[in-house]
């Protein structure tokens, strides 16, 4: 978990970075040599992200935690996330509705079916890609993401589980790493359950992923919302406690709160923090750290903050460890959880959000 924290640290800060030069420099020349330095710090995070998600599959430190929980909710976040991607490439994205329950693990299941709709949309060209579930016993559901892409050759089936192995003419290819299928093998094997592929050259691809059926009622996991448009803070500047150990990192989020208006007070320990607590009670948002030095961690500030100050003050929780330890939480309705590297824009549209709570 520290090693992953320790990797996604200079990455949070090149991202930070990043956003804070975009909103300075205007000149269309500046503004296209953001844009591909921001692409490729996109890159850069997706392939760290990857190698560690594989790493943490292959030392076992991932452990399933099955759970009954509702395929449409479930599939309603996907939809979320991926129309404007599908949209931007002129694919339709069908989503059918479904009544189904599944008994498994949600946030594997999920990240299995991330891979494959990204996977899915990446190689197809034109015409649409469609998620849907079906019932194959009474007890068993099979999942499938279907496309009408450029389809995967017989001779090449049997590798494209393999790492960084990708399938001959995707039109996308410099934006993958062949690794989204690999790890999405380990956790079907980590779950014990079966994923199917059927794919014929120009015509599509077919991948099916069985799993055991759960039971639930009718109200099911709430989607989570997605961001809103970008929009300045009010006139009255909002004060943020800011509590990084990491100096890049902390310097790089100070200076981007502060172009967009906010009061930012930086500080590098709970100690520090509990201390402009004293002296400066009017804290409207604090934005801290998970791991911090000492064995702190952001949750310790933020409890103590909220004992100090007799307030549930409206906190963000940044983390690059993605550990079960940060998944298992507890949540409330004034803590937002994000996951480094986080982009400006992403970090700006949560403490707006938290503002409004």
């Amino acid at each position: 978990a520290t090693a992953s924290h320790d990797l996604r640290q200079p990455l949070q800060t090149l991202s930070l970075l990043n956003g804070n030069l975009r909103r300075l420099l205007v000149e269309p020349e500046a503004a296209q040599i953001l844009a591909q330095q921001e692409m490729a710090i996109g890159a850069m995070s997706r392939l760290l992200n990857a190698l560690l998600d594989i790493s943490k599959l292959e030392s076992g430190a991932v452990k399933p935690d099955p759970s009954d929980f509702a395929v449409n909710a479930l599939f309603e976040e996907l939809r979320l996330e991926f129309a404007s991607l599908a949209d931007n490439k002129g694919l339709g994205f069908k989503v059918t509705p479904s009544d189904v329950w599944i008994r498994s693990d949600r946030s594997l299941v999920e990240q299995i079916l991330k891979n494959l709709v990204s996977n899915a949309i990446k190689y197809t060209r034109q015409g649409w890609v469609a998620l849907r579930c079906l019932c194959e016993s009474p007890s068993s559901v099979r999942i499938e993401v279907i496309d009408t892409g450029i389809g995967i050759p017989a001779d090449q089936l049997h590798h494209i589980y393999d790492e960084f192995y990708q399938v001959e003419g995707s039109p996308d290819s410099s934006e993958g790493y062949g690794l989204g299928l690999s790890i999405v093998q380990r956790i079907v094997t980590l779950l014990d359950v079966k994923l199917g592929v059927q794919s014929e050259v120009n015509k599509g691809s077919v991948f099916a992923l069985s799993l055991p059926a759960g039971h639930g009622q009718a109200v099911g996991h709430v989607p989570r919302k997605s961001a809103e448009r970008p929009v300045r803070p009010a006139p009255d500047p909002a004060h943020v406690l800011l509590v990084e150990d990491h100096a890049g990192v902390r310097e790089a989020t100070r200076m981007l709160l502060r172009s967009e208006g906010y009061q930012v007070t930086a500080v590098a320990s709970m100690a520090e923090a509990l201390a402009h607590a004293a002296k400066n009670p009017r804290l409207d948002l604090l934005v801290t750290d998970y791991h911090l030095q000492h064995g702190e961690t952001g949750m310790q500030v933020i409890e103590a903050l909220r004992r100090a100050l007799h307030t549930p003050l409206r906190a963000l929780l940044m983390t690059g460890d993605t550990s079960s330890a940060v998944n298992e939480l507890p949540r409330d309705p004034h803590l937002r959880i994000a996951s480094k590297p986080i982009n400006a824009e992403q970090l700006l549209a949560t403490l707006r959000e938290l503002q409004h709570v």
